[in-house]
């Protein structure tokens, strides 16, 4: 049998593995001799489960335990994903590689194929409890020349939001750019950016972050530090990669928008102390979600609610404060809803919960953000997510549309006057353009494509060693 994910249902619809209440144990008879859930997905039930007992549900690797595939809403995950059980001593140590086929490419002139060959990766990284974890991710190394100083540079990706299903991996989503099998849709939007980057002759290293794709835990949604330290070691890996051009004396960009945003953002803030041997040229830093208590008010009952149910089966895997709140206010319905939503991509979140207030998950009605703000505990837990505290290393240019009421322009502004106040080289963009519907994502979505070709042209003279200019200067006057 397959370790098989829960099906694409509506919100309306009953998980069929919902986390178990503390006199709700065992399956549903129907569900005996039936494809059961993975571990992960157990261990997601039982952390959700006030009172249930989780001894022995620990997350082993399926290739240490010997067990089948895991089938993630009709889509079987490739066993490249499952980590082994011994990781390397080295963050960005390369622990497996393979040919990794693009959906999209077309023959090039001299043979070669356009944009470039990928190879899929794991590697290893560290994770938010100082503990090695296996990530996997895509080197792609370019057809198009390098025509600026140095040695070829490389441009680490972070994609933004794809959802927390193993199968919404970016490395999957670059071989199969639109996932639609009745189950589930998954959309690789983020090739157009990758390809981007690679006709400038800069190499590409994409992450899939911490428990995405790799089947051995959950997608840590949002998680600053393992966001930074999986997008950093990501980096690290690409030198290593087979075959590839790039080396430890390349200049290295970070590029992200949205959750990838985050992510870049956290990683310039965290290369001083996690990863100075990464010799950081530049940072692109979409709207970047800063302060998770003001995203999460911005996307609770937006058409992306579903990934306010991805952050917190996150931090409930790994932070016990949060954990403990989730138990103690989160009804029989909401932990079904995180459950299911749990091996959701972006497409079956919107098409499932959109819309969705979390105070239908919860036993008292209030909102799961109204019920974070009353927990000190549970605040502070957020609070360490904050990025802002830390100067960022090299120049970064954070742009945010002045309208994004999904990923809140006022918090991503915020994140700018922070590093301006510590002396960063900032440059700052305030992406103007007409409210154009709220909570319906089209004012976050809209500026990642509209300033798409101006940030990756910033990045690209940073990487070729062109020097910056802050516009700190003018926050004051600035949107």
């Amino acid at each position: 049998m397959s370790r098989t994910r829960a099906r694409f249902r509506s919100a309306a619809t009953p998980h069929p593995y919902p986390a178990p209440a503390p006199d709700r144990g065992a399956a549903r008879p129907e569900e005996a001799g039936r494809h059961h859930p993975s571990a992960r997905l157990r261990l997601l039930a039982c952390t959700l489960a006030a009172g249930t007992a989780c001894a022995g549900l620990s997350a082993v690797p399926a290739s240490a335990a010997g067990a089948p595939p895991v089938v993630s809403r009709g889509v079987t995950i490739p066993d490249f994903y499952t980590p082994p059980t011994e990781l390397p001593a080295a963050n960005g140590a390369l622990i497996r590689t393979e040919a990794l086929p693009l959906g999209l490419d077309i023959p090039g002139l001299d043979g070669r194929p356009m944009p470039g060959t990928a190879t899929r990766l794991m590697y290893r990284s560290t994770d938010s409890a100082g503990k090695p974890v296996a990530v996997t991710g895509a080197y792609i190394e370019p057809s198009a020349t390098w025509k600026g100083s140095g040695p070829r540079p490389l441009v680490a990706v972070a994609s933004g939001t794809m959802g927390q299903g193993d199968q919404c991996a970016p490395s999957f989503a670059l071989q199969h750019p639109l996932t639609l099998n009745g189950d589930t849709v998954s959309v690789g939007y983020e090739a157009l950016a990758v390809y981007r980057i690679l006709a400038t002759g800069a190499a590409v290293v994409v992450t899939d972050y911490v428990g995405l794709g790799a089947t051995d835990r959950l997608h840590t949604y949002v998680n600053r530090l393992d966001q930074g330290h999986a997008l950093l070691d990501a980096a690290r890996a690409a030198r290593s990669v087979p075959g590839a051009s790039v080396t430890a004396d390349s200049r290295t960009g970070l590029y992200g928008y949205s959750q990838g945003g985050g992510a870049s953002a956290a990683a310039a803030e965290l290369q001083p102390s996690y990863a100075p041997d990464v010799p950081l040229a530049g940072t692109y830093a979409g709207a970047p979600p800063a302060d998770l208590t003001s995203v999460m008010k911005g996307i609770d009952g937006s058409a992306l609610a579903g990934a306010l149910a991805w952050s917190i089966n996150g931090f409930a895997q790994t932070d016990p404060d949060l954990r403990a709140v989730v138990e103690a206010n989160i009804s029989t319905t909401g932990k079904a809803a995180l459950a299911d939503a749990s091996t959701m991509c972006v497409g079956d979140a919107i098409f499932g919960y959109g819309f969705t207030k979390s105070s239908k998950w919860t036993t008292s009605g209030r909102t799961i953000g109204e019920i974070i703000a009353a927990e000190p505990k549970a605040r502070a837990a957020l609070d360490k997510q904050r990025i802002g505290t830390l100067k960022p290393a090299g120049p970064v240019r954070l742009a945010t549309g002045v309208n994004d009421d999904i990923v809140p322009h006022a918090q991503a502004r915020r994140l700018a006057v922070d590093w301006c106040r510590k002396g960063g080289d900032i440059t700052y963009d305030a992406v103007v353009l007409p409210n154009l519907g709220d909570k319906i994502l089209t004012n976050h979505l809209v500026p990642l494509l509209t300033d798409q070709g101006e940030a990756i042209g910033w990045l690209t003279d940073r990487l070729a060693g062109k020097p910056s200019t802050s516009n700190c200067w003018s926050m004051p006057i600035q949107p």
